[in-house]
Formats: C-alpha cells, structure tokens, sequence
C-alpha cells in the first residue's frame, strides 16, 4: 500500500473529552494508530495549541511528528522546527488601539507557556490560566523580537469594535477573551509534506471543528467525525462515526488503510 501521511487533530478527534479540560484516546483509535504505524503511514498531530502547551501531547498520546500553533510550527521527530511568529506591526497596532479603547490585553513573547501581561487586568477580567502571567509594568510590544500570541479580555461581539483586528487571524473559545493567533493548518501540513518530500495528494486529515476547516483542502483526503460541526461536514470528503463511538477506526477500515 501507498504510504500515507495522516494529521490528526486532537480535542473531539483523537480525545474524548471529559468536559474539564482532560480525556481519553479510545481503544479502537489506539489499535487503529499502532496498525497504520505498523503499515508504514506517517501519523502526525494538528493542533492550534501552542508548541509549549501541545509538546506533552506528542509523549502522552505516542507521537514523533505535530503541526502546532494552528499549523505556524513544525516538530518532526520529536524535535522542533521552529514557529513562525505573528506580524509584529500588525500587533502593536492591535495593542495601541486596545490600550485606548480599555481592551486588557497580553502577549505571548517566547516559546514558553507565559504570557506578558502590563498588569492585572487581563487575569482580573478572564480568571484564565491557560498561560502563566508574567506582569511587566509599561509593557511595550516594539521592544520583542517576535510575538508568537496575542490576548483581548472581552465578551462576544466586543472585539468587532478592534478595527486593528481585523488584518490578523483570531479565534475564540471562551466566553471572556478571545486569541489572536494563527489559523492555518493546512500551512504547517504543507511545509511538513515538503520537508518529507511526500505527494499532498497521500495526505489525510481528522478532524471535528471550525478551526479544521483551515486543513480540509481539495488536494488530499479530509475526514469529518461523527460529531464535528456542520461546516466541517459540509466539505469532508467522508465523514465517519463519533469519536467515542470508532471514528478513527471505522474510517480507517472503510478505506482500507487497516
């Protein structure tokens, strides 16, 4: 058989989730991965999770190889290839804009899970700890060589006030703040199958959310689970069952790769 070169996103696709932030890979999934390894097919990960929060994911769930950082990072056997960072002037102009409209804000600077924040509003606005907050007063952005991140503390539709947001890519997940970072899987799985020197036409992509509707292209093979959302579906070249119902497995069995 052909290899294959298959990119998995994690939360609702390989995970199960718990609803408190934690999950497990399913059984049939586990068995349909260690098959697929033992054929000879490329596995990857696809998150949108920065690198410093996904690089456990590679140990916890037995991979080598992740496309990170919403496909702006590379990491191949085990070893990072770097993160393309933000547009740096398009994000000080963000944060001027945020600073005299009262938006708190913070930055992601480095390669660590900290985010730079000028003071305590950010964290008194969100009760967020998806990063640890490092507050530096009079916190200038121009002063950074990259910034890898960027965070708004506001409620939908708030952030449709931020003229300055909308050149950049931005997501939210929660109700408090929302992220502005990259968003384009399809990047990362295409600089990857370069590295590789593989045919994008072998590649095949799980996944169940808005943010995977950057990785379902036409030149390879998407797969939508049972339970994404309907976009998703909508442009899937197949979708399977629910995640916690074989979805890996019973999509790898229809198309024989198991």
């Amino acid at each position: 058989m052909k290899r294959k070169y298959f990119f998995f996103d994690i939360d609702g696709t390989l995970l199960v989730n718990d609803g408190f932030g934690g999950g497990e890979v399913p059984d049939s999934a586990k068995e349909a991965l260690r098959l697929l390894r033992e054929k000879g097919h490329f596995l990857a990960i696809a998150t949108g999770r920065a690198y410093c929060l996904a690089k456990d994911c590679l140990e916890e769930l037995g991979f080598d190889n992740m496309v990170s950082d919403g496909g702006y990072g590379i990491t191949l056997n085990k070893k990072l290839q770097g993160v393309i960072p933000l547009d740096k002037g398009l994000i000080c102009e963000l944060v001027e804009e945020c600073k005299e409209k009262g938006f708190p804000w913070g930055i992601q600077t480095t390669l660590d899970a900290v985010r730079q924040v000028p003071d305590e509003s950010f964290l008194q606005a969100t009760d967020d700890v998806y990063m640890k907050d490092e507050i530096i007063p009079d916190l200038d952005p121009t002063r950074f060589e990259r910034i890898y991140k960027a965070f708004v503390a506001c409620e939908y539709p708030r952030e449709l006030e931020l003229e300055k947001l909308k050149p950049l890519p931005w997501c939210r997940y929660g109700k408090k703040y929302f992220f502005v970072e990259p968003c384009d899987k399809a990047l990362g799985i295409r600089k990857m199958m370069e590295t590789l020197g593989g045919d994008p036409a072998d590649v095949v992509v799980f996944g169940d959310q808005r943010n995977d509707l950057s990785m379902f292209c036409p030149e390879w093979t998407s797969i939508a689970m049972g339970n994404a959302v309907d976009e998703l579906k909508a442009v899937a070249d197949y979708v399977t069952t629910d995640c916690d119902k074989d979805g890996i497995w019973n999509a790898c069995r229809h198309f024989g790769w198991i």
